[in-house]
């Protein structure tokens, strides 16, 4: 039996030094605070300003439908009444979601008790209170939640998108 001879013996140092060094850089790179990201306009995708609704058309932990960023992208205004990760308004509880499972697309729906948006396909949990944060089920990114801007009248704009809307290779109109 022949022996490989390009192996190389690095020793039980040196490839503990090395993984350790791969852990370090990793855990980094997936370290980065929601607030930077949206700064450094990592995952934020920019959109013309819509008006989608006024503060008066919403009641407190009721979902009130709404498109964005076009009339194939259905959402959800929530004012969920206390203030929120990514809430607009003078309370800073108002925040805005696409109602498509980013998992396999299928439409979600608004559970007020736990205030959080459910997948009836693969039982997919999505955190209103925590910026559409995933919390259980197959889902493998957060659910996508609106950039909202209230102006003086009430009226609200959704002005962009955090992440990718299911089905699109890229949330460019």
């Amino acid at each position: 039996m022949s022996r490989c001879t390009r192996m190389v013996d690095v020793g039980r140092r040196q490839f503990l030094r090395g993984g350790a060094i791969a852990a370090a850089g990793a855990a980094t790179a997936t370290m980065v605070p929601a607030e930077q990201a949206r700064a450094a306009g990592m995952a934020l995708v920019e959109y013309p300003a819509n008006r989608i609704a006024n503060i008066a058309d919403l009641a407190p932990n009721e979902p009130f439908d709404v498109t964005y960023p076009d009339a194939d992208a259905p959402g959800v205004l929530l004012k969920l009444g206390k203030p929120v990760e990514g809430g607009a308004g003078p309370d800073g509880d108002i925040v805005g979601f696409s109602t498509i499972c980013p998992h396999k697309g299928f439409p979600l729906s608004y559970h007020a008790e736990g205030r959080t948006m459910n997948c009836p396909g693969h039982y997919s949990v999505f955190d209103c209170e925590a910026g559409g944060q995933q919390t259980w089920g197959h889902a493998t990114q957060n659910l996508p939640q609106y950039m909202l801007r209230v102006d003086d009248k009430g009226d609200i704009y959704a002005e962009g998108v955090d992440e990718l809307l299911y089905g699109r290779h890229s949330n460019v109109l």
